[in-house]
């Protein structure tokens, strides 16, 4: 019963596929393999874009600080919320690539940024007030580290706002595949058409081993040669890129990264209803993959005892994450436990 987080699941097996396929003779370096060339055409595909460019990386972290730190000077900041995964689990990252660039942290239920905050902060700023950090990016991310998602017409309206005040526009969408399977938005709906410069595309915790896509479109594309600069430096421009771009393939092919995503989703709904009929609450709705419950002291303790593998939450809740590999057998383990829970 590993319900720690989908990064703990295997890869899906049509990537171990894919990279025994790409491991086969030489391949030019640093992108310029064939592989990679195939994926810029599937990623064309698949966000119905003429107009971007990408790069490829292991690890969110990476990814996330790359993009931001190509639209976010030293002397600027970046509005994201007070819980986003890039103020609350990277370290730093953003700061240290941007070379200095702050965060500005902003409210809302469920991470998920408000609108009339964000308006009323734009709306007052004054960027000819030197004491004060202009902002430059605003980063938003779906699903949300509460496990909610945004909607196209949410982000659109975001972004809107935030392209008036002449900022860049950046989502987080490590788990965007859980997102789109929730809302029935396609790709290119979720992200440039709503008003996205950048996006950080998660396939990690879908299925992959490790693979980000970092996605710049329209005129965010001219940023292409900066990225690779920044990635250089920063020691994130894999020589056999051809094995990340393997992953992406495989992921992307068929929509299987969707269909992952899906599988993910409709298991934690099996979790949360599982968890509301024996009594407990769930803190946000179940938006994707993650379940976030409250567990008093007797169900907490059975469930670490009969093997459940889950986190404690900021805020008194407890995270349960299905992945693509969650099985009914994870679900009707984790219901056998908190039926005997509840009977003791």
């Amino acid at each position: 019963m590993n319900f720690s987080s989908d990064t703990s699941a295997p890869a899906h097996p049509a990537v171990l596929e894919a990279l025994l396929k790409a491991n086969t003779g030489a391949a030019s370096s640093y992108g310029a393999d064939k592989v990679t060339q195939r994926l810029r055409a599937r990623l064309a595909e698949v966000f119905e874009a003429d107009e971007f460019d990408f790069w490829l990386v292991a690890s969110g972290t990476a990814a996330n600080a790359l993009a931001l730190a190509c639209f976010c000077p030293p002397t600027s900041s970046i509005i994201c919320h007070r819980e986003a995964h890039i103020q609350m689990d990277e370290r730093g990252a953003p700061e240290f690539f941007t070379g200095g660039g702050k965060l500005h942290l902003m409210d809302g239920e469920g991470a998920k940024i408000d609108f009339d905050p964000l308006k009323d902060y734009l709306d007052d700023f004054d960027p000819r007030n030197v004491h004060a950090t202009p902002p430059a990016v605003l980063s938003l991310t779906n699903l949300t580290e509460c496990g909610r998602a945004y909607t196209p017409a949410e982000i659109a309206r975001l972004a809107q706002r935030a392209k008036y005040a002449s900022l860049a526009v950046h989502l987080d969408g490590a788990r965007l595949g859980n997102a789109l399977a929730h809302t029935g938005a396609t790709p290119a709906e979720m992200t440039w058409k709503a008003g996205v410069d950048v996006l950080t595309l998660g396939l990690t915790k879908t299925g992959a081993i490790g693979c980000e896509i970092i996605l710049l479109f329209g005129a965010a594309k001219s940023k292409g040669r900066e990225l690779q600069a920044r990635a250089k430096r920063a020691g994130h421009m894999p020589a056999k890129m051809r094995f990340l771009a393997a992953q992406a393939e495989a992921m992307l092919e068929g929509g299987l990264w969707l269909q992952l995503a899906a599988h993910a989703n409709a298991m934690a709904q099996k979790v949360a209803a599982a968890f509301v009929e024996d009594g407990h609450d769930l803190a946000w709705p179940v938006e994707g993959n993650e379940i976030f419950v409250t567990l008093d002291e007797q169900a907490f303790n059975d469930l670490q005892e009969d093997g459940a593998q889950f986190y404690e939450w900021p805020g008194g809740s407890h995270r349960f994450v299905c992945s693509w590999a969650t099985t009914q057998k994870d679900i009707d383990d984790l219901a056998a436990s908190l039926g005997r829970s509840m009977r003791r």
